[in-house]
């Protein structure tokens, strides 16, 4: 049993208290901090947490934690992680795994030389619909993979999140919010990156937020909130991606395989299960696919089990830095590619880890 301290009780952190303690069998929550301790305090009572601590660095100083578990916000991932590993900690954080490309190299450098476990979201790879996807992919369903086409199109999170702000400051926009979904599904599919090319601007340059509690509060646009890009796969194949928090659209996730014998629609990488759809040429019509794996409901924290199971047996991490790194240096190759006006050639590399097994005990990994 690995056990797990979690740092920041926000907005996300609903499901993985949920999992963790009724889902998945080999990690238990030990603890929880978060500067509102009243999140604590709730989470610790709903959810049977045995500890609360005020600060991080009393958590990372408790020797029963093996795992922590990074659950604040994008800008603040990186101060969070390197305190953890510094403590001796293993990392797991939600995505990214920083805020920008120095933040992923201090902090694997740092894994590396404290021989600690670093890695994170996402994890909906993971799930039923994308590793139907590789299968189908990998037994050959549409032929030899030669491009994919991905967008996620929306107006904003201004309207309906409780507080949006961060969304258009360093270490938000729809690349590095939603960007990594998307990023990680194609890499599980298609392979590593090789190179980028892309355009990125700000359509406006604040945002006036009209949800509750901070309505009328005008938010200075930091980062790009259109941008699309051509990407360049280690195996020769050539995928568009493209993401916006600008747009008004009555879809909002777009992914589809192309290969020389059919077309895969790929579900929503943001979520863990189908629909996936499936054309080919000799049956002239779509064909909806069955889903051939387990966790196809919203199984958040089934990457800090896999980690926690990798730490337990010694087996690879689907999970781990190598991943996450890999998708954040192409998050940061978009933007970087847009101000050099020239393709950002990728310097880290990725080899697919292994696909999901068909475990018959739901919440114990293989």
């Amino acid at each position: 049993m690995i056990n797990i301290g979690m740092v920041g009780v926000g907005a996300i952190s609903g499901i993985y208290l949920k999992n963790i303690t009724e889902t998945f069998k080999e990690i238990r929550l030990v603890a929880v901090c978060d500067l509102i301790r009243e999140r604590a305090e709730k989470a610790a009572a709903n959810y049977n947490v045995p500890k609360i601590y005020d600060t991080m660095h009393e958590l990372f100083a408790d020797p029963e934690i093996d795992l922590v578990l990074n659950l604040t916000r994008p800008y603040e991932h990186f101060e969070v992680s390197k305190a953890a590993l510094m403590a001796g900690k293993h990392v797991y954080s939600e995505k990214p795994l920083g805020a920008s490309l120095e933040e992923g190299q201090a902090l694997v450098a740092l894994a590396e030389e404290k021989g600690l476990m670093l890695g994170g979201a996402p994890d909906t790879f993971m799930g039923a619909g994308i590793q139907t996807c590789r299968e189908l992919i990998d037994k050959g369903m549409i032929g030899e993979v030669i491009g994919c086409r991905a967008a996620m199109i929306c107006r904003g999170h201004e309207s309906w999140h409780p507080d949006p702000a961060f969304y258009y400051q360093y270490g938000g926009g729809p690349m590095m919010d939603m960007g990594p979904y998307y990023l990680t599904a194609m890499v599980n599919l298609l392979g590593g990156i090789k190179s980028i090319s892309a355009v990125c601007k700000k359509s406006f340059a604040t945002r006036t937020i009209t949800s509750q509690p901070f309505a009328g509060t005008i938010v200075d646009v930091e980062v790009p909130t259109y941008t699309t890009g051509i990407i360049q796969f280690d195996s020769g194949a050539v995928g568009t991606l493209f993401t916006t928090f600008d747009v008004c659209y009555d879809t909002q996730a777009h992914f589809e395989v192309y290969g020389t014998e059919g077309t895969l629609f790929v579900p929503d990488p943001n979520g863990f299960g189908g629909p996936i759809k499936l054309l080919r040429a000799e049956d002239g019509e779509i064909r909806e696919m069955p889903l051939m794996f387990d966790y196809a409901e919203n199984s958040r924290a089934l990457g800090l089990a896999d980690m926690a199971k990798s730490l337990e047996t010694g087996r690879v991490c689907r999970t781990d830095y190598k991943q996450t790194f890999h998708v954040l240096e192409a998050l940061e190759a978009f933007p970087r590619s847009s101000a050099a006006g020239k393709p950002y050639r990728m310097k880290s590399k990725y080899k697919r880890k292994p696909a999901m097994k068909r475990n018959p005990v739901h919440g114990i990994l293989d």
